[in-house]
């Protein structure tokens, strides 16, 4: 079964607002499944969030995010989170105008050389590194606590 985060956590993980997280299930830009009220996300979806959550941090618009992650996933018939761990490494550049995806080093030079303007580079697989890491530092903490919290009991 896959792994699944209710908002609060999408929230913790990618640093997005809850009202952002609303607003773009509204638009169809991260559709999760619903229980009841709740919004529940799979990782894909998680992973999405966070990408879109560093486009947004450097300028990027929705609508052209929207695009962006709707062209990566129509070019490699997968989603975007399947993507990323297919390729040891996954950048996506941008010159501020446009977006481009890079999986070698090869295609970095290509994309530098005929760049007139600076470009960005955001890390998708560090990113969705990122966001496993956090996972797994949650799990401990938690796991910590409620070990501690039976010790405390045992004393009693």
């Amino acid at each position: 079964m896959q792994q699944q985060f209710t908002s609060n956590e999408v929230i913790a993980l990618t640093g997005i607002t809850a009202r952002q997280l609303q607003w773009w299930d509204e638009r169809g830009i991260v559709a999760p499944l619903r229980q009841g009220h709740r919004r529940i996300y799979n990782w894909d979806e998680l992973v999405t969030v966070a990408v879109i959550c560093q486009l947004r941090r450097r300028g990027f618009s929705l609508q052209r995010m929207r695009k962006a992650i709707g062209f990566l996933q129509q070019e490699f018939g997968t989603s975007l989170a399947a993507t990323v761990s297919a390729s040891s490494e996954c950048h996506l550049l941008s010159d501020g105008t446009h977006l481009y995806l890079r999986t070698s080093a090869r295609e970095v030079v290509d994309l530098l050389k005929n760049a007139r303007q600076p470009m960005f580079d955001i890390c998708l697989s560090d990113e969705v590194r990122r966001v496993r890491g956090e996972i797994q530092s949650r799990k401990k903490t938690a796991v910590a606590e409620r070990d501690g919290a039976v010790r405390r009991a045992q004393r009693a």
